[in-house]
């Protein structure tokens, strides 16, 4: 997921760059990069923010929240600081003094996940009322720039994608709202978009996978990374799922009139045969590489063991989870807030204890990657009640907002996109 959001970022950006050399007009451009000296004090990770600043706050939270922890509010105003005025978010904005314009290269992907990291830290939180604020205008920039097919792409204009619409899909969810109730303009659904993307159990090469677009010729190739995330959204889930019951084997069946669960339950069974032969998910060379062997792939690997456990087949993620346990340390460290995140959600959603992975405690190792968090409240409720009681009653007032905003008739700055 990490590499895939900043090769996704990166291309986007040299995309806009080319666009501009080319045509000489203005085009979305990458927010401003900083050095680990000058980042500030409320963020997550010292590595370089500019494709995955945003992101890895996110995911900071949404992990620490599942072990019981509220942010700090110095960590929680960073992030709000991070929106812009329409309720988008970038990748990264290193001076939020200014506010944002059309070269701010609007990121559907970072918008999404903060709107969930912002619902689950929201009763806790210093300034309830803000937060609420910040998440109706951000699902309202959402809502204005999904697809005609349902889907949302990376940044705004472009094709729908696998990706970008499950991680909107799932914070749809987390906030009470049912993704399958979210019309286009054509009335169609994020579901109808992911189904377009399936490809059936009588492919020969990826039998029920998902792609992550058509290629240019309009074939769809299987995509592990894809397919985890579709899978959670077609469960209408998301990265924080845990276990579901009762188990159930994994099948690939095409039905004549598919249904997104069908197609989830597909994602399931791809992802499992994947894992079979050596545990883990390989990432491919990228284009021009000189090293061709393909390489252990921790990030995907983490999602995978999420998306089998929702899907109730939780009993093949075991030796994935067992894979990372053992191998995966060494790249948590190098990439940061994010990785232990994925790792943590990933012990969650199989019931094994985060403190002891491996011989890793990742709880720790994620909060001293930050501003210290809050200390967690004992006897507080359950993670899954807590995350349920601090989304009731969301989706009404977002609905209100929408029409607040739909109202004064805000535009939303559009900007191309190339793959």
């Amino acid at each position: 997921m990490i590499s895939v959001r900043r090769a996704a970022a990166a291309l986007t950006a040299a995309a806009a760059v080319l666009s501009t050399a080319a045509t000489g007009t203005a085009a979305a451009a990458p927010s401003p990069s900083a050095s680990a000296a000058a980042l500030p004090p409320g963020l997550y990770g010292k590595g370089d923010p500019t494709y995955d600043g945003v992101w890895r706050q996110s995911l900071a939270f949404l992990a620490q929240r599942a072990t019981g922890y509220q942010p700090a509010d110095q960590a929680v105003d960073w992030l709000l600081g991070q929106q812009c005025a329409d309720g988008s978010f970038a990748s990264y904005r290193a001076d939020t003094t200014k506010p944002c314009d059309d070269k701010t290269m609007r990121d559907s992907n970072a918008t999404a996940v903060a709107l969930q990291a912002l619902g689950a830290v929201r009763r806790q939180a210093a300034d309830p009322t803000k937060i609420d604020t910040a998440v109706t205008s951000g699902y309202g920039w959402l809502r204005g720039v999904q697809n005609k097919d349902g889907g949302w792409s990376y940044t705004p204009g472009g094709p729908s994608d696998a990706n970008s619409t499950s991680i909107v899909v799932s914070a749809l969810a987390a906030s009470g709202v049912k993704p399958g109730s979210y019309t286009s303009s054509q009335g169609r659904t994020p579901y109808d978009a992911l189904l377009a993307l399936a490809l059936p159990c009588a492919d020969d090469e990826g039998p029920g996978a998902f792609a992550y677009q058509p290629d240019k010729t309009g074939k769809l190739l299987a995509n592990a990374d894809a397919t985890a995330a579709a899978t959670l959204a077609g469960l209408g889930k998301g990265i924080t799922a845990v276990k579901a019951t009762p188990p159930q084997a994994p099948t690939c069946v095409d039905l004549s009139e598919p249904t997104v669960e069908r197609a989830a339950l597909n994602g399931a069974s791809y992802l499992a045969k994947s894992l079979v032969q050596t545990g883990h998910l390989t990432t491919p060379p990228l284009p021009g590489a000189t090293d061709a062997e393909p390489k252990p792939d921790f990030g995907n690997t983490a999602d995978a063991v999420v998306a089998l456990a929702a899907a109730g087949t939780a009993r093949l993620a075991e030796p994935a989870l067992q894979w990372l346990e053992q191998n995966a340390a060494p790249w948590a460290k190098e990439s940061g807030p994010a990785a232990y995140a994925q790792l943590i959600l990933a012990a969650r959603a199989m019931e094994a204890d985060p403190r002891e992975f491996g011989k890793v405690d990742l709880v720790e190792a994620l909060n001293a990657t930050g501003p210290a968090p809050k200390t967690p409240d004992t006897s507080a409720v359950s993670t899954e009640d807590e995350e349920e009681d601090s989304f009731l009653g969301f989706d009404v007032w977002w609905i209100i907002g929408i029409g607040m905003v739909v109202g004064v008739g805000i535009g939303f700055l559009l900007s191309g996109r190339k793959k």
